[in-house]
């Protein structure tokens, strides 16, 4: 499904958050980096694996009724709220800031997505809406079995650097990540005091997307909150919080095939 050539000239592309479709209802504000749903645009369907970046805000009580995936990684990560997740083999929790989950979709997989806690809690109501990313990335492999795995980071984010939230990298193998079933592609995320700077990996394809605050990109000036830049063939750019933010970044080793 991937290979490991460049299909876009080198440099860094900045995508600025009031460019992104955006989908609204009653109890959805989502914005897609990517065509999405009947968002279309041929030049803008993925950056090197990454197909959907869902920048999501669900209303309390409502959310995503149970539907269908198939071949895809998926990888939540809530920045406010809370979020329950259900599927079909049998996984329910609740999701919140500083605990990633992923989920494969493989064969295929039924699941849900709500703002609506309290019922599987048993605590009262509340009236927050929930904030989160959903990221979606090819698999190397099609057919796998479906599966989930979630793992609570908090503790890594506070020393505010970069932070391995998921991978399928071999060099990342013995690491306290998520595994997802693509050898190409690993996901960090970073927690940002103002003034704190972190480097960049050094990869084929970068996609740095900026969910909360504001930072300073090498060379390329100020990123707000939903800005993003896409990396082709170059890397080890530094990023400095301008104001608390968090950045989640993908490093990409290979890019979805013509």
């Amino acid at each position: 499904m991937a290979a490991a050539t460049t299909s876009r000239a080198a440099g860094v592309e900045i995508r600025r958050a009031d460019d992104r479709f955006a989908t609204r209802t009653g109890w959805l504000d989502s914005k897609h980096s990517f065509s999405f749903g009947h968002h279309y645009e041929p030049a803008n369907t993925h950056h090197g694996l990454l197909l959907v970046n869902n920048d999501d805000i669900v209303a309390p009580g409502t959310g995503f009724e149970t539907h269908p995936h198939r071949d895809m990684e998926i990888v939540t990560w809530v920045m406010a709220g809370a979020l329950v997740h259900q599927d079909s083999i049998g996984t329910s929790g609740v999701i919140y800031p500083g605990l990633a989950q992923r989920m494969s979709a493989g064969t295929g997989i039924l699941h849900s997505e709500k703002n609506d806690a309290w019922r599987l809690t048993g605590a009262d109501e509340h009236t927050e809406p929930v904030h989160f990313v959903q990221m979606w990335v090819l698999p190397d492999t099609a057919g796998v079995e479906p599966g989930y795995e979630q793992l609570e980071i908090d503790g890594e984010l506070l020393a505010g650097g970069l932070v391995t939230v998921a991978s399928g990298l071999e060099r990342d193998a013995d690491q306290a990540a998520i595994r997802i079933s693509n050898k190409h592609a690993a996901l960090h995320a970073a927690r940002l005091e103002p003034g704190r700077t972190v480097t960049l990996p050094d990869a084929p394809f970068l996609h740095l997307f900026v969910p909360k605050g504001a930072v300073a990109l090498e060379g390329e000036g100020t990123l707000a909150h939903g800005d993003a830049a896409r990396f082709t063939a170059t890397g080890g750019h530094t990023v400095t919080a301008t104001e608390a933010s968090e950045i989640l970044v993908w490093e990409m080793h290979a890019t979805v095939r013509a």
